[in-house]
């Protein structure tokens, strides 16, 4: 995990840590994650909550509730999950935050429109006054990286 501020998980509504990085917040992030998480409670569509990271490099956890399974209206449930998760770390003051490609993975958002959504809401919310410096999309291979870089090039 790289060494920022904050660092996004794509989260159920129920908070639950499930597999993949979830094991690994689980696991790394220990009991005390697990007992903020117990503390927020749910999130709803689009929200976002903050939690420590326990010994995982990252200070942060920005726990975002996004859409999953193609549901109805998904690219504008995404945008509001990116800007929750954006907005959640600018009120606590972080300057670098990472994303994974939100919602790609098990929850079947495809991965143009994730791209796409997430681009476009980060571009207008680093032109705001924000202390958020930087960002950083981290890609696990060279399919996720496709279809990023093409929109990346274009700004």
């Amino acid at each position: 995990m790289l060494p920022v501020d904050g660092v996004v998980f794509y989260a159920r509504e129920d908070l639950q840590l499930g597999a993949g990085f979830g094991t690994a917040i689980g696991a790394r992030g220990g009991a005390k994650v697990k007992k903020e998480l117990e503390a927020v409670g749910r999130l709803g569509m689009g929200e976002a909550a903050l939690t420590g990271a326990g010994d995982l490099k990252a200070r942060h956890i920005i726990h975002a509730c996004g859409p999953k399974f193609h549901e109805s209206h998904t690219e504008q449930k995404l945008r509001m999950c990116v800007s929750s998760a954006l907005i959640e770390a600018d009120k606590a003051g972080l300057k670098t935050v990472a994303f994974p490609p939100m919602g790609t993975g098990f929850y079947g958002v495809p991965l143009e429109l994730s791209a796409k959504v997430m681009l476009a809401v980060m571009g207008e919310f680093l032109q705001a006054q924000t202390c958020v410096e930087e960002v950083t999309i981290c890609v696990l291979d060279d399919r996720e990286f496709r279809a990023f870089r093409p929109k990346l090039e274009a700004l």
